[in-house]
């Protein structure tokens, strides 16, 4: 996670539609143990939509980015992706293929 303000003590946190710096533990050999950047995609942990609306997914998961600009180093994901993400990262709205 990046530059998360929170007060003192308190564990910095992170859900759908922030950008962190995460380890790859899954993949091809080249990528795996490296650190890049991410935007999470989905989570298992049940949140809210201001329209009341509770989401929860069956997995974990993010998608790793070329920069800190939001640019998606892959072309395809598999799986849903949540609305949140594709209305604050358009560049991963362009090429996801389903979005909840």
């Amino acid at each position: 996670m990046l530059n998360s303000k929170t007060t003192k003590g308190r564990v910095p946190s992170c859900g759908v539609g922030d950008i962190i710096m995460a380890a790859v533990k899954r993949g091809r050999p080249d990528m795996r143990k490296q650190v890049v950047y991410a935007v999470i995609v989905r989570q298992k942990k049940e949140y809210r939509r201001p329209d009341g609306m509770r989401i929860k997914f069956e997995d974990n998961s993010a998608v790793v980015l070329k920069d800190d600009k939001g640019n998606p180093k892959g072309t395809i994901f598999k799986g849903p992706i949540a609305k949140e993400v594709t209305e604050r990262w358009p560049a991963i709205a362009k090429v996801a293929s389903l979005v909840v």
